[in-house]
């Protein structure tokens, strides 16, 4: 069933409370990313999508029984993550746990999938979503679907139910974002600040392996010599993502990329939960604007959590306290537990 959720920021329940150790931005990002947590999916079926005619994408399914009648979640990771990426992991283990089916979704290019396709991938690849949440219900019969991004994978969820707006299919009942990325040019210029350095020359050393590899498994292709002048993320985006993806510029590419753009557009329940203290993803007073004043949307703001992250002080749970709210905020839009 279709329902419109109130709007609500955070500020009295549910409420974000970090762990005592764990109050900075920092702390909570690096912990978030490097403290161990199991793996309570089972063995996952590997299916591959078609996205584009020479483009595929690996999504790594588990299937509950009668797969057809449960809800499914489909999830989405960050820049230079995958399926393996530990909130994707914590997120489709709540959700297995509540008896739903679980897909975890390796954007274009990622996941040791460079061989899949030709071209690179960006943070606006909505359209790749969109294809698989189609592909899953066609295919399988699904009943009904969520979908949920972090991070990039925010952006990509957010920009789909936005392309999409009141023409959404029906068997999408809800999506939900965590800390993301839906303006990227002010995002990437935080990212190079001198405090943020740490993640930045992270995500560059990736980007430029990955750069490397595509130009091995497609020669001629791609200039590698072009990474020599690269030292941010921007620089990145304007000599590699928009050369090669199809837009003018790096601001060019954050323009029509970020889901800022057409957050107004979401017609179905979407919880997007973002810290005011997330040391490299911003969001401008203008997309905060259309969080809170689009009905649909249910935008939960704290003021810790870093990027990601938000690990409470544990209350019958793990303590990952995104990964319960969006599982939480979807039970309740679907309007059942199974």
């Amino acid at each position: 069933m279709q329902s419109t959720v109130s709007n609500a920021v955070l500020g009295s329940s549910p409420r974000f409370l970090p762990r005592r150790w764990l109050r900075g931005a920092h702390r909570q990002t690096l912990a978030g990313n490097f403290l161990p947590r199991p793996n309570r999916l089972p063995p996952p079926e590997e299916r591959l999508f078609q996205v584009e005619p020479e483009a595929q994408v690996l999504c790594h399914c588990h299937w509950q029984a009668e797969r057809q009648k449960r809800f499914t979640i489909l999830l989405v990771h960050g820049l230079e993550g995958s399926s393996q990426s530990h909130y994707i992991i914590g997120t489709g283990g709540k959700a297995w746990q509540r008896g739903w089916n679980v897909v975890r979704m390796n954007v274009r290019n990622c996941g040791g999938t460079e061989k899949l396709c030709s071209t690179l991938y960006t943070s606006g690849l909505s359209g790749d979503v969109q294809r698989v949440a189609t592909g899953l219900i066609e295919q399988d019969g699904l009943e009904a679907i969520g979908l949920a991004g972090f991070s990039m994978g925010g952006n990509q969820v957010l920009k789909c139910a936005g392309e999409w707006g009141a023409s959404a299919p029906p068997e999408v009942r809800a999506i939900a974002a965590v800390s993301p990325a839906c303006d990227l040019a002010i995002s990437a210029d935080r990212l190079h600040q001198p405090r943020n350095r740490v993640y930045e020359m992270w995500f560059l050393r990736n980007l430029f392996r990955r750069f490397r590899l595509k130009a091995r498994l497609f020669p001629g292709q791609y200039d590698v010599e072009l990474l020599r002048k690269v030292h941010s993320i921007r620089q990145f985006d304007d000599s590699i993502t928009a050369r090669y993806m199809g837009f003018e510029s790096a601001e060019d590419y954050y323009a029509r990329a970020s889901a800022a753009r057409v957050l107004e557009r979401i017609a179905i329940p979407a919880l997007v939960i973002h810290s005011s203290d997330d040391p490299f993803v911003v969001l401008r007073p203008e997309t905060e604007a259309k969080l809170a004043a689009n009905p649909h949307i249910t935008y939960r703001q704290s003021e810790h959590g870093g990027h990601c992250a938000f690990l409470a002080a544990a209350d019958g749970y793990d303590g990952r306290w995104a990964e319960q709210q969006v599982v939480e905020f979807m039970a309740g839009i679907y309007g059942r537990r199974d």
